[in-house]
């Protein structure tokens, strides 16, 4: 075994190293981070969606007892927005882009007396209508958003060839971002020395911006988030309520922490956005793919920009010679929407997998053999062969467990007593996704390991699964192992998410131990006391900490022998990541894969709907800890179900106000909503990174939507085309 592989603990789901802390209350999230003489900051939001302030009053506010001031427009200082970094910052102008807009902030000695007091700011504004309507003329348009737009083949040829077609319009609502945790900034200045506490997945994006912002010196800026209580997208942004308590701390001179309330988190912190996507599939009698065409629209924000790219997963999910994939925005008086689980391809694959769905029954096919019979061998747009795809053994390995032969394949012919029974399946591809990453290890006298980089662990287990592939790579146990990250001081790390920081993090990793083992080989290179003289790391093998030489039983050294020997106190050693280029190593990324079989049954005069039972099955290559992936699918999957039957965030038409602001309006699954979840991993290590992983943060989500609707219709024959699917629309 060598210290390029991985060995005992990596595959074993081992509990989480972080847990007992969090059920202690010992572990410190950002809400608990406090200073000596900290003062509190609460927000004053705008009333209206559209307009500019004409005047505002802040006299009673400072007045009120224990305030230390008030920043709105009229005294903010002139702060540089970063490109490709931050929103527009805060308090910059009189301009109002949407409802709850931030339109000033009160500081005190206490959070009771902030809130207090910013309820005596008093605002006068010239209104103007708001745009909040897709189809509303006056909103601006943005074609191809990103340049990402794809075509391969002629569309309108094989639209016109196919023997079968599929014409329909799907849509989407607001979801809104609920993590268990407030999001909370807490800010000190020493000097020019900002030391930040942010509920954020990028500790380095967060000090970029802050710096860029405040022009001082990105070392001089640290910023702490070792635990976060909850983000699935929300924590990739700079949001303006950082910069506020970030520029109130240094206004006044004082700590300052900033929490948000539930109705700031709709407005202040981004959504999933809406969407409207027109798609229309053809395909051959026997049920071969034709030919595709997506069309998809989701609003922007008036002043900044979100990358929700909804058609992006649709070239690459099937072979099929014509696709085309199109997406563009329109400007709206709505709050920044964000990424958000899954974000754009959670979307774009309910279209995409209720279409099929609809075109299975069209040529009068199984919706499962239409996905396998469609399956690309190839990626579909380069042609190169993938580094691996599953997608097929996902299917027909999860259809078995499920049970799918059981299914009749005539709508509404299957009943539980009173109730409408129905199947409904969904293939999941989700892109490819890695950035560079750089990480540190050291082991030192005592014969413990520290490893280290900038990024964080958002509930996904990234201590855990970092620390038990450090454990195998140095040959030591998980007590001998600590894992440091969410410091933006430590080496640097790309933001969680987009199933791309178990990758990059843990080919880091990899190549940080690797550089460490080697570190200690060449210690002992010329030692004539060693028994590794002369080795190479092809040479040995690492366990119980000690490097052995392969093939040579009782010939081995411990780490700290070599450091006593040599009167060291630690080696250390860094290592990075970072991805090839597919058409330099001849394969194209494939990122993971999944299908979801779903279970729902219908009452027929209520229109009640309850998901009886769902089996994920999950192509995420090498899984590190079965234990904490197949946590990170079920939360997933009852993301998914809130997506299919509950979420929607509710603006009023008139005013842009979220009418729906609060967890007592917005309904989001609870125990009663989840039936028993099926997780199986299927497939094997990708070949396109040495440790052989994919990631399987979004394909939890992605996939459930579908897979109930298409259940939905099999148990109604009433096709529900919009989501949420609420009695309503089924009715």
């Amino acid at each position: 075994m060598t210290a390029l592989e991985t060995r005992r603990l990596v595959g074993a789901g081992v509990d989480r190293v972080d847990g007992p802390r969090k059920v202690t209350g010992a572990a410190p999230y950002p809400n608990d981070a406090s200073f000596p003489d900290v003062a509190h900051a609460a927000l004053v939001r705008s009333t209206i969606a559209a307009g500019r302030i004409r005047g505002i009053s802040i006299g009673r506010a400072e007045a009120a007892p224990g305030v230390l001031g008030v920043i709105t427009h009229c005294n903010a200082p002139k702060l540089e927005r970063r490109p490709g970094r931050s929103l527009t910052p805060p308090l910059q102008d009189d301009h109002i882009a949407h409802h709850g807009q931030y339109v000033g902030v009160v500081v005190a000695e206490t959070p009771e007396q902030a809130a207090m007091a910013a309820r005596l700011v008093e605002v006068d504004y010239v209104t103007t209508e708001p745009v909040l309507d897709l189809d509303d003329p006056r909103a601006e348009l943005i074609a191809n958003p990103w340049g990402w737009d794809q075509q391969r083949g002629d569309v309108a040829t094989g639209l016109e060839a196919a023997a079968v077609r599929v014409e329909a319009t799907y849509t989407t609502s607001d979801n809104t971002h609920n993590p268990l945790g407030l999001f909370a900034t807490v800010a000190f200045w020493d000097g020019d020395h900002l030391t930040v506490h942010d509920c954020t997945q990028w500790p380095r994006g967060v000090r970029a911006t802050l710096a860029g912002m405040f022009g001082v010196p990105e070392e001089n800026v640290r910023v702490l988030v070792p635990y976060v209580g909850g983000a699935f997208g929300a924590g990739r942004m700079v949001w303006p309520h950082v910069i506020l308590a970030v520029l109130a701390a240094r206004t006044f001179g004082r700590p300052v922490k900033l929490v948000l309330t539930r109705p700031q988190m709709f407005t202040g912190m981004g959504h999933r956005p809406s969407t409207v996507q027109h798609l229309t599939v053809a395909a051959t009698r026997m049920g071969e793919l034709i030919a595709i065409d997506h069309r998809a629209t989701s609003p922007a924000a008036m002043r900044d920009d979100n990358l929700e790219p909804v058609t992006i997963g649709t070239p690459e999910a099937y072979a099929c010679l014509n696709v085309a994939a199109r997406d563009q925005q329109k400007r709206l008086n709505i709050p920044v929407p964000t990424v958000m689980r899954a974000p754009g391809e959670a979307q774009g694959n309910f279209a995409l997998e209720s279409a099929l769905d609809e075109l299975s029954y069209a040529v009068g096919l199984d919706p499962l053999e239409l996905r396998l019979r469609n399956y690309a061998q190839t990626h579909p747009q380069s042609g190169l062969p993938w580094s691996s795809n599953a997608l097929r053994e996902c299917c027909r390995q999860g259809a078995e467990r499920f049970g799918w032969s059981r299914r009749t394949s005539r709508p509404g012919s299957m009943r539980d007593g009173q109730w409408l029974v129905g199947y409904g399946m969904a293939g999941v591809n989700y892109a490819w996704w890695q950035e560079p990453c750089q990480a540190r290890a050291s082991i030192g006298r005592d014969g413990t390991a520290l490893v280290a980089s900038a990024a964080t662990d958002i509930g996904t287990g990234t201590y855990t699964v970092m620390t038990q592939l450090s454990a195998d790579l140095l040959g030591l146990d998980l007590d001998h192992i600590r894992f440091d990250l969410g410091d933006s001081d430590l080496p640097p790390a790309p933001t969680q998410g987009g199933s791309g920081l178990t990758a990059a993090l843990g080919n880091a990793v990899h190549a940080a131990c690797r550089q460490l083992v080697q570190a200690f080989l060449d210690q002992v290179a010329d030692d004539a006391g060693s028994p590794l003289r002369g080795c190479a790391l092809g040479d040995v093998t690492v366990a119980g900490g000690r490097i052995h030489r392969t093939g040579r039983p009782g010939c081995s050294e411990a780490y700290t022998d070599i450091l006593a020997r040599h009167g060291l106190d630690q080696l250390t050693a860094d290592g990075g990541s970072a991805p090839p280029k597919p058409e330099d190593v001849g394969m194209a990324a494939a990122g993971p894969y999944a299908a979801k079989f779903a279970e729902v049954h219908v009452d027929p005069d209520l229109g009640l709907i309850r998901v009886a039972r769902v089996v994920s099955a999950i192509d995420g290559g090498r899984i590190l800890n079965p234990k904490t992936a197949r946590s990170q699918i079920i939360g997933g999957t009852v993301g998914g179900i809130g997506m299919a039957l509950l979420e929607e965030t509710t603006t009023d038409p008139g005013t842009g106000r979220i009418v729906n602001a609060t967890l007592a309006d917005y309904l989001v699954p609870v125990n009663a909503d989840i039936p028993d979840l099926e997780v199986i991993f299927v497939g094997e290590p990708d070949r396109f990174n040495p440790i052989g992983v994919k990631g399987v943060g979004e394909v939890g989500l992605m996939g459930i939507a579908a897979a109930i609707a298409n259940a939905v219709f099999h148990a109604t024959g009433r096709r529900i085309r919009s989501l949420p699917i609420t009695l309503e629309r089924l009715l």
